[in-house]
């Protein structure tokens, strides 16, 4: 087995539980909305709205637009809609400005594993401001190499493409045999790097996905970032 000289990560619910974040952030959202004088119940607008990221993505940029559009008109009745949606957006981001945290195993490990002389970097998918922004309000863009860190929109790949995962490599300037990659998705973040001769560890604790019926198999699988450590440690013998 080749020496392990450098480790890529996912960044959604890999370094932070984007799922209980933006869950959170919604019911603030909508909460706010209410307060404003929205006139339904927050479970209803709350399943409405997540009908609506669900058709238009998570990345959409109107998405409290959308939701008023589907409402019916009384729950507006004598009401600004551009005063409701702002309500909704600030209440959105006080929520990140407050609780964008990584888990708590994370930093610790990353911060070893830069002691330790590991490269590491990032392969993420989405937009190129949205995800830069995750990573500086995490504190965490310390620890990564820049040039290391790629996102799908900046440089025109999305995940599961392969290329999306040679492009780091490139840029790490090391073959796919001395990298790992991380992350909790098998579709997009175990099968596309393994193709290329990384090997990759899905770590499951965001319990968002699942391994049934995909035929992928990672060559580690880990609840966290603890378990990461002792995989690092057992198998590659690397001091963390």
């Amino acid at each position: 087995m080749s020496a392990l000289r450098a480790i890529l990560f996912d960044i959604d619910d890999t370094l932070f539980s984007t799922t209980e974040f933006a869950r959170h952030a919604r019911r603030n959202a909508v909460e706010a909305m209410i307060e404003r004088g929205l006139k339904l119940d927050a479970d209803t607008v709350l399943r409405e709205l997540d009908e609506v990221i669900s058709e238009f993505g998570s990345n959409y940029a109107h998405h409290y637009e959308k939701l008023l559009q589907r409402l019916p008109p009384e729950a507006l009745a004598g009401l600004n809609p551009s005063l409701v949606i702002s309500a909704g957006i600030v209440s959105y981001h006080d929520t990140k400005f407050q609780e964008l945290k990584p888990f708590a195993d994370v930093a610790p490990l990353l911060a070893d594993l830069r002691a330790a002389g590991m490269h590491l970097g990032v392969v993420t998918h989405g937009w190129t401001v949205k995800q830069a922004e995750k990573l500086v309000r995490l504190r965490l863009l310390r620890f990564f190499d820049p040039l290391a860190v790629i996102i799908s929109e900046q440089v025109g790949i999305s995940k599961p493409n392969p290329k999306l995962y040679a492009k780091a490599l490139r840029e790490l300037d090391l073959p796919a045999s001395e990298v790992l990659y991380v992350g909790d998705n098998p579709t997009h973040d175990i099968a596309p790097p393994q193709s290329l001769g990384m090997r990759a560890a899905w770590i499951k604790r965001a319990a968002k996905h699942d391994l049934a019926g995909t035929g992928i198999q990672p060559d580690h699988v880990v609840e966290d970032f603890e378990g990461l450590r002792t995989v690092l440690r057992e198998v590659y013998g690397i001091a963390v």
